[in-house]
């Protein structure tokens, strides 16, 4: 990077119609994130000064999704190319006169590191007018091509469509994304003309203006300008996401039993000496302290899970859910906007919601914390070191004192005292022989 100021133009006014989604097409998440905002954040990450999102269809959206973001919005009323798209921006720049970065809404995955490099080349070497990211697809398609020198001073650059058999056969592809100086790049824009097979007005054209020659750099993987104009490119992207993310896990000392079948999320926290169990997703909002093991089919959201915890398998923590040091919730087991204690367990069938379980506690095979009553949410408090017998239903509000016993099947709707016993249900009877008379009395009607 230079000490020139650095500015960034995001284009995000395409129609996006193969996405078939009244979702902008760009709003559409990866790692469970907009797409838009992980482009915004790479940008934020390199400390540009200004951002500009150029929009078009469904900008409401967009507007809505960027506010409270530190970026101005420039509007395309009429889809005239991407060289018409940059232009839009000249007004929102105003008075910038540092270096500016052309992107893609739709191209999420650029690296701080690539937009660093862009800057760099366009204020060192040759002194280039632009600086164009160059990449080599395994299969090149219908990509704009670019025909440069040993040291990467762009000779030619063509459109596909425009393009003549030799051209095409050339694996240097134009990935759109661009570099240019804020007091070249709208004098350029204003030369350059649609006099093409679209119609439209070019962004790489300013290339091929006469003058001054442009540079082009190779990006190192290909996979960092996919662009994503189709549900399928866009699972596509999702699972080139989620491939780094999870060796980054594996080399910061996360184990993964089958690392394709995790899922994690933008902004998941795992420490290492974490072992994660096949078919485990991960929502937004999770943190996970070293020591634990994530179970099989567990599918966990804003969560806190402290060391040496067990989740798992077939468990769901929800948002609120926090685990502390040691605790261990088991099979079939979910958790919202509870508190399970230092070392306390709920290992079966059982339902948290609104609790707080002390350290120690033991929760009894399905029990179950019943915290709505169709209208408002209530609070269960169970203390240090209670043990909740099986198939309790716990009516809150509701305290359980430290020690206590709720024996099994109890349905509570009062408090219960530290160190007290609650039993909620009638003394047991028996009728001998009943059963066998029955059995006969329904046996002789039924041959009847």
């Amino acid at each position: 990077m230079s000490d020139r100021p650095v500015a960034a133009i995001i284009l995000a006014a395409g129609q996006g119609t193969r996405m078939k989604s009244e979702k902008h097409k760009v709003l559409h998440p990866i790692a469970g994130k907009p797409m838009l905002h992980h482009l915004l954040d790479t940008v934020d990450s390199i400390g540009v000064e200004r951002t500009v999102i150029v929009v078009g269809a469904r900008r409401e959206q967009i507007e809505a999704s960027v506010e409270g973001r530190d970026v101005a919005i420039a509007v395309q009323e009429d889809q005239l190319g991407t060289g018409h798209a940059v232009a839009q921006a000249k007004a929102a720049l105003e008075g910038f006169a540092g270096d500016i970065l052309i992107l893609y809404g739709d191209v999420p995955m650029v690296s701080a590191r690539t937009m660093e490099d862009m800057i760099f080349r366009l204020n060192n070497g040759t002194d280039p007018r632009a600086v164009v990211l160059g990449f080599r697809p395994d299969n090149a398609g219908a990509y704009g091509r670019i025909i440069a020198d040993d040291q990467g001073e762009i000779k030619k650059m063509v459109e596909f469509k425009d393009a003549n058999d030799e051209e095409r056969s050339v694996s240097l592809c134009n990935s759109g994304l661009m570099a240019a100086r804020a007091t070249d790049l709208f004098i350029l824009l204003d030369q350059i003309s649609n006099d093409n097979a679209a119609g439209e007005y070019y962004l790489p054209d300013i290339v091929m203006l006469p003058g001054q020659k442009s540079a082009v750099i190779e990006v190192d993987d290909p996979a960092e300008v996919a662009g994503v104009n189709s549900r399928a490119e866009l699972a596509a992207v999702e699972g080139e996401w989620q491939r780094r993310r999870r060796n980054l896990a594996m080399a910061d000392g996360v184990s993964l039993i089958a690392p394709e079948t995790v899922f994690f999320s933008h902004d998941t926290e795992v420490s290492s000496d974490v072992v994660i169990e096949p078919n485990v997703i991960f929502g937004p909002g999770v943190s996970i302290a070293s020591g634990t093991r994530i179970y099989g089919h567990s599918h966990i959201e804003g969560a806190s899970i402290g060391a040496n915890s067990n989740v798992g398998p077939f468990a769901r923590l929800r948002p609120g859910a926090v685990m502390e040091e040691g605790s261990k919730v088991g099979n079939f087991v979910e958790m919202k906007k509870s508190t399970l204690g230092k070392g306390a367990k709920a290992n079966h069938l059982t339902y948290l919601g609104d609790a707080e379980v002390g350290e120690g506690a033991n929760i009894g095979a399905g029990t179950i914390t019943c915290n709505y009553d169709g209208f408002f949410k209530y609070k269960t408090v169970i203390g240090k070191g209670a043990f909740i017998g099986s198939n309790s239903a716990l009516v809150a509000p509701v305290t359980i004192g430290d020690g206590a016993i709720v024996a099994a099947g109890a349905t509570l709707t009062k408090d219960v005292a530290a160190d007290d016993l609650a039993l909620v249900r009638p003394e047991q009877s028996v009728k001998t022989g009943w059963a066998k008379k029955f059995r006969e009395a329904m046996m002789k009607k039924k041959r009847r």
